[in-house]
């Protein structure tokens, strides 16, 4: 077979191609180097509550999450915040443009692969300060400060969580001859369930399913089986590729034999993302990895664990979004005060988690309202072991159309050819650009 080559964009992949253009040309219109602002050092630990008007943008993934947010913060403090909810596709246009005029908002959200590109341009102020005195920051999602951070200095918190779990359908289990109640604890476990789902030949139903035209998918539901066997994907500075290592060639190897074996859910190899997790959504997948967030949409019981690794192990990708004060904002002590609250047990828990969302601190993953359903604990606690890969070249690399992540991906999976250790280089060119 032929290798696969990259194809024209469609008019969606080019949005988002764009899009990954914006990211890397911020620099010519925004502060050089993060850090360059910082938030005054004499805020008080809480901020300032003396009504003041805050603008807040976020993306549209997370409409219900900040909504949520906003509407609990607005009802409890004197300060207002203006909530702007951008669509996915013109996020990164608008904070380009914004951050080039000097009008970006008091406090803007980020996906979280785009945070170290920002902060490095200098578009979040330095609040390394106020974190540092936050009593419970050892508890703070690790991956979210980490991103958000360069040369020692803190710039953003985490928003909202997004994980990558481990999910199957217990009906079609059970239909299968499998435990409903028990989690595939490896990666042939899982492949294993799929296709006995797969074998029941019940029409419109698939073993699993996935987005193989889709590099973000991947790297949120693929990443987590090499950190559970104990590898890494990138080098610590994210300049280098570990995907040819042993764990990621098992991965690509047991997609392989899902697609082989007609398992994979028909469309899986053209999906780009806009409904990647549809079939699963319907009940018409019996197992795949899924995120988080979408879990109490979903009609039907489904099972929820870490995704597994090679052996064993468990991971889960924090994605989600980080959220930080913007350089532009003249109000950094009331923007602080939304933020500290952010963080407080009245908005992680009594916000987020009543709505069935993952906490950000590790000291409040066992609430009231996580009690009462053990698969939001077992969320909880997985984010804990998961990583957030940290790259200033991530969306080139990975999530762009064409990327050479898509690239390595189809060739290994699709057309079967052994081109990884040569796809891989590509991936490394690009993050050491």
């Amino acid at each position: 077979m032929t290798p696969f080559r990259r194809r024209p964009a469609f008019r969606a992949a080019t949005a988002a191609l764009v899009a990954g253009v914006l990211v890397g040309g911020l620099a010519a219109c925004s502060n050089s180097g993060g850090g360059d602002t910082a938030a005054p050092a004499d805020i008080p630990a809480a901020g300032t509550d003396d009504g003041t008007t805050l603008t807040l943008w976020t993306r549209a993934p997370l409409e219900r999450q900040a909504k949520l947010l906003v509407e609990a913060y607005n009802a409890s403090h004197e300060n207002q915040v203006e909530l702007t909810v951008v669509p996915n596709d013109d996020y990164v246009a608008k904070v380009g443009a914004a951050a080039g005029s000097g009008g970006l908002p008091d406090l803007f959200a980020a996906d979280i692969v785009y945070v170290p590109n920002w902060v490095e341009q200098g578009l979040f102020q330095d609040i390394s300060a106020q974190i540092d005195g936050l009593d419970y920051k050892d508890d703070i999602n690790a991956g979210h400060l980490s991103a958000g951070t360069v040369d020692g200095k803190e710039h953003v918190l985490p928003f909202v969580l997004d994980l990558s779990m481990l999910m199957w359908n217990k009906e079609l289990f059970a239909e299968a001859g499998l435990d409903p109640d028990k989690a595939p604890a490896t990666l042939s476990e899982f492949a294993d369930a799929a296709t006995a789902v797969q074998n029941l030949n019940k029409p419109g139903v698939s073993g699993t399913s996935t987005g193989l035209n889709c590099g973000g998918c991947l790297v949120f539901t693929w990443f987590p089986s090499v950190w559970a066997s104990g590898e890494q994907v990138l080098s610590e500075d994210g300049t280098e590729s570990l995907l040819a290592g042993d764990a990621a060639q098992e991965v690509y190897k047991t997609w392989k034999g899902l697609e082989d074996a007609g398992a994979v859910a028909p469309g899986s190899a053209d999906e780009t993302g806009a409904t990647w997790v549809a079939g699963f959504q319907e009940g018409k997948v019996g197992v795949m990895p899924f995120p988080a967030t979408l879990l109490s949409g979903l009609d039907f019981e489904a099972g929820v664990a870490g995704i597994p690794g090679v052996d064993g192990g468990a991971s889960t990708f924090v994605g989600g979004d980080g959220i930080g004060i913007s350089k532009d904002s003249k109000q950094s002590a009331q923007a602080w005060n939304f933020l500290s609250w952010l963080m407080s047990e009245d908005a992680q828990v009594e916000v987020l988690a009543k709505d069935g969302n993952a906490v950000s601190r590790g000291d409040l993953a066992e609430n009231s309202y996580a009690a009462a359903d053990p698969r939001q604990v077992t969320i909880n606690q997985v984010a804990a072991e998961g990583q957030t890969p940290v790259a200033l070249n991530f969306q080139q690399a990975f999530n762009a159309p064409g990327s050479p992540w898509l690239t390595l991906v189809r060739n290994a999976v699709l057309e079967g050819t052994s081109t990884v250790d040569a796809d891989n280089d590509e991936i490394t060119a690009i993050l050491g650009q």
